[in-house]
């Protein structure tokens, strides 16, 4: 499996592509092949069709306020882990492999929203986050990851948010709440798409971009980091 050749499987989980453009975010960066599923109108790929890796991206929906569409998401990503696919989720794709893992109890509203590039606690040495420190990112979310148990490994935090990134043990599962994958371009044409839409929050998203941007390019290390991973074909759980 280690030479099997990299072809990534990015499910899109934007509700307005036009507002939020992941798949765009992600595909500057991957430098490899890779195919896009919009997982909203419930287009998910065939496990068996040449895919090495799974990308679950964020969206502007809630993990605690689920459509049908995730239901079904939940079961591909189970059905993923069952065969020991390298995925990494991203905001939204982090609350919903942590809900997909170890149930709703897991996920939960933030208490307070982290809109804005933020500084995070680098919180120990791992291969996709480096060494422990301070970092900068973009975040959006307004939903987090709760309670993780001892399989799991936190790479990160903020005071805001205790899990702002994780890795299954033994495993090569990742969750990184923030979004390295947006860089300060596309953060300001993301934060000025949602604000045009007017949505109720829209003053966050103004705060938001009247700060002065930081991004410690994580980005780079971590697709580097997941795409390195192999398949685990010795897993069944």
């Amino acid at each position: 499996m280690k030479n099997k050749p990299i072809k990534v499987a990015i499910i899109d989980n934007s509700i307005d592509p036009e507002v939020y453009k992941p798949v765009e975010h992600w595909g500057v960066f991957l430098g490899a092949p890779w195919e896009s599923f919009r997982a909203p109108e419930g287009r998910l790929p065939d496990l068996a069709a040449g895919f090495s890796h799974v990308i679950l991206t964020g969206s502007e929906a809630s993990i605690v306020e689920r459509e049908p569409w995730v239901e079904e998401e939940v079961r591909f990503v189970r059905a993923a882990l069952r065969q020991g696919f390298p995925i990494l989720g991203s905001c939204y794709g982090h609350q919903l492999l942590a809900l997909a893992l170890r149930g709703p109890e897991r996920v939960r509203r933030c208490p307070r929203p982290e809109i804005g590039w933020i500084p995070l606690r680098i919180e120990q040495k791992s291969a996709i986050l480096g060494e422990p420190g301070r970092a900068y990112a973009f975040s959006s979310h307004f939903d987090e990851v709760i309670g993780l148990d001892q399989e799991f490994r936190i790479l990160a935090s903020t005071p805001g948010c205790a899990v702002q990134a994780f890795e299954l043990c033994r495993r090569p599962v990742w969750g990184i709440q923030f979004h390295p994958e947006i860089d300060i371009p596309a953060a300001r044409e993301f934060l000025a798409n949602i604000i045009r839409r007017a949505p109720a929050n829209a003053a966050l998203f103004k705060e938001a971009l009247r700060l002065v941007p930081h991004d410690s390019g994580l980005i780079r290390n971590i697709v580097g980091c997941f795409l390195a991973a192999a398949r685990n074909i010795n897993c069944r759980g």
